[in-house]
């Protein structure tokens, strides 16, 4: 069932929101080469704590850190740990959540480690473009394939590929609520959106082959043929007045 939320609890997910996206920033200014994937975590839980939220993934079925860090070929979901070190040239997807007040926010992007290929640097700008096809789909009236097709369109126009495996959802007092939200379908088709909608608009991106597998940790996800790949999401509340991106803290990133 969705929860459609009022304007006092869209206020309580723009503060998880914003928490999360300032956790995100205080990533990407410690993303360099030689840093390990565990030091990026413990800053986000810092952060994220010292703010009075808590971190939306540590202990969620399990899983063992604040923040989900995947590099090159690791779609989403990859655990921290010392071990991984950061290199010249990764491209390194940091998806974080901070639960504050009630409510959750959710947001991910991917971080050129210095000088990356023209390739991954295109991934990561089409990726990021495809959130925003997706986010002008999303008006009262218009349904969840309206947004997929709008992701979808936008990826494969690129000649890159849309995750199918993986989906977005709805957001709010839990982690993941009604409805799933693809990056891919047929334009008319779907729940119909409604102002007190909040949704985690996520595009996952290969640069060759939509296919993916998990690893044996549980967790981790990669590419089947191992091309890059890239992530990009934000947290998504749509009102009466329009469509509020409660995790967007830098409108440039």
């Amino acid at each position: 069932m969705i929860q459609l939320k009022n304007s006092a609890q869209i206020s309580a997910m723009l503060e998880a929101g914003r928490i999360t996206g300032e956790a995100l920033l205080v990533a990407r200014e410690r993303v360099r080469e030689g840093i390990s994937t565990k030091e990026l975590d413990t800053v986000i839980r810092e952060y994220i704590e010292k703010c009075g939220a808590k971190p939306s993934f540590l202990g969620y079925n399990g899983f063992p850190a604040s923040a989900c860090i995947s590099i090159n070929d690791e779609v989403i979901h990859g655990i921290p740990s010392k071990n991984r070190i950061l290199k010249e040239g990764d491209i390194v997807k940091i998806d974080v959540g901070a639960f504050y007040k009630g409510f959750h926010g959710d947001s991910a992007r991917t971080i050129a480690v210095g000088s990356v290929s023209e390739e991954a640097s295109r991934l990561i700008k089409v990726t990021r473009e495809s959130f925003f096809c997706g986010v002008a789909a999303v008006k009262t009236g218009n349904r969840i394939g309206d947004l997929g097709n709008s992701i979808q369109r936008h990826v494969e126009d690129a000649g890159f590929s849309v995750v199918k495996k993986y989906i977005g959802h709805g957001i709010g007092r839990a982690l993941h609520e009604s409805p799933d939200v693809p990056n891919f379908g047929t334009a008319g088709r779907g729940a119909r959106l409604c102002s007190g909608m909040t949704l985690a608009i996520e595009p996952m991106v290969n640069i060759g082959s939509e296919e993916v597998y998990e690893l044996p940790d549980g967790w981790t996800v990669k590419t089947r043929d191992g091309s890059l790949s890239a992530h990009y999401e934000n947290t998504v509340a749509l009102t009466s007045e329009g469509v509020i991106i409660t995790t967007l803290v830098d409108s440039e990133w």
